[in-house]
């Protein structure tokens, strides 16, 4: 039965369609397993143990009748708590929603069920998305599989942790300024930041509204593109989802071949600040990529390194208003409501007892951003600075398919290293935030390990806004090829938990 946690999500559903095991026997091994190392990795928030059993009975009964089955129905899915889920508590890292249960699915839970996924869980993450560690949580921080002293990434580490440590095949993660990526990139998995609005935002609680977008994480490329496929699409219950065809990414992720495409090397990510061990591993990826037949030119894209005081403009500016909601008379937590005080003050005794620093931190940020007198000087200018961010990535795309950057700066930092210095915990996101200022696709994959630490290093494709099928035609490709020179997958090499 444990060899069962270790197939890949493609090798799970093929199994459960042939009859060779069944929906119930996977979800048990993926619960047994969680009961046994998640006291130790910390990834889930909430496991439903007796929902994903039903759901996983439910697919069973549907072979049984001779129905044709999805291509991830019975496949295990950790998700993470940022997205509503009907009857299931959502707390998004969150005291102040601590006992809240949604009364509705969001549209990529509904889809995850019309496409016969079994839920095993809601995973942690930093409150409210906000973070490059979670160790923001209110729950605690996660540990990464491969040194539970090490961060797993943030905001999604319980994402990329339930997959590095064979919890679950599959996970979802919500990608604000890197959340999907960089966690990806500190465990040895695969996460995609699908372009902004393919996705639908509808049920995502919302920490900043332009920037924010779900997408899928995995072990694999495939994986990935299976489950971006069953996620992606037009909703018109989101004014931003953009009503277009999904490209066909799971044709792409198997196609492998990069022959005659241009692949540009963005300048700007490197120098001080990179870890020796990340740049060669990313050297080496694209000396891959020459290999396997790809044109590769340097790109220059001067307004990237604006984008980190754009971002914490911006983000922080968008979170101060949606956090507002959260006011003691709609959700969760209340306190003080003793009958002796004004609802200003119960509104005010709960922000103080459910938000943590790093929220106030980023209110406070936020609010004075907006400020009358300072809108012009502070927001306005960083609107200006993504514009030209989206200027640069119109010029590099109109030489090269596809970009490519290493996805952090470092490897996994020990726990509590930079929890007192916000600066050095935001430069996590380096790389990965002006996809998000942009509004592109991304995807980070394991390309081998730093040799000075033995820990993940993450290579980062980017693409075109649409073009998402880019990033799985070059992910496929130098996953396969990494597979092949080191005769096994990277997490093979993860220590037993």
């Amino acid at each position: 039965m444990t060899e069962l946690i270790k197939y890949t999500a493609a090798e799970t559903a093929t199994a459960i369609a042939k009859g060779e095991v069944t929906a119930v026997e996977v979800a048990q091994a993926h619960l047994d397993r969680i009961d046994a190392v998640d006291k130790k990795v910390n990834a889930f928030l909430h496991v439903d143990h007796e929902g994903a059993l039903a759901a996983a009975r439910a697919v069973d009964a549907k072979r049984a009748s001779g129905a044709e089955l999805g291509p991830l129905a019975g496949v295990p899915l950790a998700l993470k708590d940022v997205f509503t889920t009907k009857g299931m508590p959502t707390t998004c890292g969150s005291k102040i929603l601590e006992g809240w249960v949604p009364p509705y699915d969001a549209t990529l839970t509904k889809r995850l069920k019309d496409a016969d996924v079994v839920i095993l869980g809601k995973t942690n993450m930093d409150e409210f998305a906000m973070g490059s560690s979670t160790e923001n949580s209110a729950y605690g921080p996660t540990g990464n599989p491969w040194d539970l002293g090490r961060i797993p990434g943030g905001s999604g580490g319980g994402s990329a942790a339930a997959l590095a440590a064979f919890e679950a095949p599959l996970a979802i993660g919500t990608d604000t300024g890197g959340s999907i990526r960089q966690p990806g990139a500190v465990t040895g998995t695969v996460g995609v930041k699908p372009t902004y609005g393919s996705v639908s935002r509808y049920g995502l609680v919302a920490f900043s509204s332009s920037l924010d977008q779900g997408g899928p994480c995995a072990r694999t490329v495939l994986d990935t593109a299976l489950l971006h496929e069953a996620i992606a699409g037009h909703d018109p219950l989101d004014s931003t989802s953009i009503d277009a065809p999904v490209p066909d990414v799971v044709a792409a992720a198997r196609m492998r071949d990069v022959r005659g495409m241009r692949i540009g090397v963005v300048k700007e990510f490197a120098g001080e600040g990179y870890q020796a061990g990340v740049m060669q591993r990313f050297e080496e990826s694209v000396e891959l990529l020459r290999e396997l037949g790809a044109e590769v030119v340097e790109v220059s894209c001067p307004s990237f390194t604006l984008a980190m005081p754009a971002y914490y403009l911006i983000a922080p500016s968008e979170a101060s208003s949606n956090l507002a909601r959260f006011d003691a008379m709609r959700y969760g937590l209340r306190v003080g409501d003793d009958g002796t005080r004004s609802a200003e003050q119960v509104t005010a005794l709960t922000r103080e007892a459910g938000f943590g620093a790093e929220v106030k931190r980023r209110i406070i940020l936020g609010t004075y951003a907006l400020s009358s007198g300072y809108y012009d000087a502070y927001y306005g200018s960083a609107q200006k600075v993504r514009t030209l961010i989206s200027r640069d990535f119109d010029a590099a795309f109109a030489g090269v398919d596809v970009l490519v950057s290493p996805t952090t700066p470092t490897t996994a930092f020990p726990l509590g290293e930079r929890t007192d210095d916000p600066l050095a915990m935001y430069l996590a996101d380096l790389c990965t935030i002006p996809s998000n200022l942009a509004g592109n696709a991304a995807m980070s994959l394991p390309c081998g390990l730093a040799p000075e630490d033995n820990l993940p290093v993450g290579l980062q494709i980017i693409a075109p806004a649409m073009a998402d099928d880019r990033l799985y035609r070059v992910g496929g490709a130098v996953e396969a090829a990494l597979n092949d020179k080191w005769g096994h997958a990277l997490l093979e090499e993860a220590p037993a938990l």
